[in-house]
């Protein structure tokens, strides 16, 4: 795998320090820039160079949202996970309709931040366990007013270890987890997980969710 540029912005030196200490010693990942100026980001000169940006946002206030959303159209390449301790569900959907493919919230670990960095290379989003409920919920919600089709052909293509990581996946273990109760590697879990969602012709994390809901294969 070609190494994963990161770069991290972090108004807090301390916390921004501490970020790239988590992930220094860990393979094909690469710290490229390090950031705390929110005046300097958007026009900072090694944007153009990194594959993942980190933003470590506390709060997430319309300046914030407005950052996210210019940062993503500025460079559309670079793939953005936020870090934010803001639990409020109209404000995380904004964030993630300016563009940011991942987010991660306070509960999460060290496992989750790699495991997301890794998840936004591989061209997929990526949400804490937490945040996933709550879309998921908010998904459900509406769902009950919709009519539930069954998708037999696009299921069928699965294969029974695919659907297995599936509904494991759905069942909130991480890749650590699965690869664990499978005795399989961890990217042996990761190749799964990028065949399904080339087989079911899916793009995010949230609708392969969706659609292990509406086809029995995830239980709520």
């Amino acid at each position: 795998m070609d190494t994963i540029k990161v770069g991290i912005f972090c108004e807090h030196k301390l916390i921004l320090l501490g970020l790239c200490q988590l992930m220094e010693d860990v393979e094909d990942i690469q710290i490229s820039l390090k950031e705390n100026s929110l005046d300097n980001i958007l026009n900072c000169f090694g944007l153009r160079q990194i594959n993942i940006l980190i933003l470590y946002l506390p709060e997430l206030n319309i300046p914030v949202l407005k950052l996210s959303e210019k940062l993503n159209k500025l460079y559309p390449r670079i793939r953005i996970l936020i870090l934010s301790e803001t639990d409020n569900e109209s404000t995380i959907l904004k964030t993630i309709k300016t563009g940011a493919k991942g987010f991660l919230s306070k509960d999460c670990e060290k496992n989750d931040l790699i495991e997301a960095v890794y998840t936004l290379r591989n061209g997929h989003d990526y949400f804490s366990k937490s945040i996933t409920q709550l879309l998921l919920q908010k998904y459900i919600s509406n769902l009950q007013t919709e009519e539930v089709s069954v998708e037999n052909s696009r299921v069928s293509s699965l294969s029974s270890r695919e659907l297995e990581i599936l509904q494991l996946w759905g069942d909130s273990l991480t890749n650590n987890e699965i690869s664990e109760k499978l005795y399989i590697s961890v990217r042996t879990v990761e190749s799964h997980k990028n065949h399904i969602m080339q087989k079911l012709n899916l793009k995010t994390a949230v609708d392969l969710v969706k659609f292990g809901i509406r086809n029995n294969i995830i239980k709520i």
